[in-house]
């Protein structure tokens, strides 16, 4: 069975996206077709970029991203949850992607996304990241804004109405999943 992680892409106190992230799991979770698990960036603290370049797959000096990239790993595909930072995404969910590449090449992600304008201008953001970690990241997404999903900026409400566009982006995350299976196998060892 498929495994696709839910990545919260922020860790700043009294944050929005843990809210919304356990509302993407609780919906996902209820699908048969791919096990769903959360990723919290707060889990895995990540000093900015100490390992050197290039390591090669699974050859990293510093433990915590031995961990990471472990983690990254055993996972089919992705959904990120993100804030929009002055029009960005945070710093943290970007050193997270830049950490890793080959575990996160050939894995479909989808976006999940809140914000003034729902979220847009830090998911454009990820999209050219994805592309550049070779990344099938698919075109439906959920943009959430904190005015009308949100009250009191504060507490998520999500109206039912964002159900369709979930479920039309986990459809893609999975479809695209699958169909990136057979590059995600390692190729055998030449002797």
């Amino acid at each position: 069975m498929l495994k696709i992680g839910i990545i919260l892409g922020s860790t700043r106190p009294h944050r929005n996206g843990e809210q919304v992230a356990t509302w993407v799991l609780d919906i996902a979770s209820r699908r048969t077709d791919a096990e769903f698990e959360l990723i919290d960036l707060r889990d895995h603290p990540l000093p900015h970029l100490d390992e050197p370049l290039p390591p090669s797959l699974g050859q990293y000096q510093n433990e915590h991203t031995r961990q990471w990239a472990a983690r990254i790993a055993s996972f089919d595909g992705f959904v990120i949850v993100t804030p929009e930072y002055n029009h960005g995404i945070p710093a943290v969910l970007k050193n997270a992607l830049d950490f890793l590449y080959a575990e996160w090449r050939n894995k479909a992600v989808g976006y999940v996304s809140y914000g003034g304008v729902g979220g847009v201008r830090a998911v454009e953001q990820l999209r050219l990241v994805a592309g550049e970690l070779q990344m099938a990241d698919v075109r439906q997404q959920v943009a959430l804004s904190l005015v009308t999903e949100f009250e009191n900026y504060h507490v998520f409400k999500p109206g039912d109405y964002n159900l369709p566009a979930l479920n039309t982006m986990l459809d893609q995350v999975i479809a695209w999943s699958t169909a990136l299976a057979p590059l995600r196998v390692p190729a055998p060892i030449a002797a």
